[in-house]
């Protein structure tokens, strides 16, 4: 994999967690490691294609995305701020090495409205101050559902709860992930990953 820093200008579509057709995951809200918290993804024909641990309690200030064979893609971090309350940063690890220039995303939670039913988590290249908000989370409280949206509102992904052949929804800590095509679904996972920390799910 090509090794890829925060401060290198990033195309997403040439990273090789990307498909040309829709790639439908499974997610299961367990750890592989005992003790550990975290969760494990499979992909449609049942393979271990990624897993989530931070070895240490839920709610922790650091977790590793991972690929099956334990090798660390990003490092999601917990960022207080003083004013604006909590952010999150995404980095970019290549080669099992840590890129320390800086985030290569951001993610903060916006106030959640009133009235609304739903919350938003809005992302930012982290190496790129000038960009605005690439992505979206927008955060339905029915069912557990939220999407990924761009920057032109257009559908990245969604998660919800994974229904059986017969419609039934399986446990309340399984879940499908529908990635669309072309879309970095690695970069997918770790928004994921973030999501589950801000609702003290990992």
């Amino acid at each position: 994999m090509a090794k890829i820093c925060p401060g290198t200008p990033i195309i997403i579509d040439a990273s090789p967690y990307t498909s040309s057709e829709r790639e439908i995951f499974t997610i299961w809200m367990k750890s592989l490691v005992f003790n550990g918290n975290g969760f494990t993804a499979f992909s449609s024909k049942g393979e271990m294609v990624f897993r989530v641990d931070n070895y240490q309690e839920k709610r922790c200030s650091e977790v590793y995305l991972m690929d099956p064979n334990g090798y660390i893609l990003f490092s999601i971090r917990k960022q207080k701020l003083p004013i604006l309350g909590q952010q999150w940063n995404i980095y970019k690890w290549s080669d099992s090495n840590f890129c320390r220039e800086g985030p290569w995303f951001r993610l903060k939670r916006s106030l959640k409205l009133a009235g609304l039913g739903s919350t938003t988590c809005n992302v930012s290249h982290g190496w790129d101050k000038s960009k605005r908000c690439c992505y979206s989370i927008i955060e339905m409280k029915k069912n557990s559902t939220y999407k990924i949206i761009d920057s032109e509102d257009q559908l990245v992904a969604e998660v919800r709860r994974k229904q059986s052949s017969s419609g039934v929804c399986l446990g309340n800590d399984v879940f499908s992930l529908i990635v669309e095509p072309q879309k970095d679904y690695s970069l997918i996972m770790a928004l994921v990953t973030v999501h589950g920390l801000i609702n003290g799910k990992v």
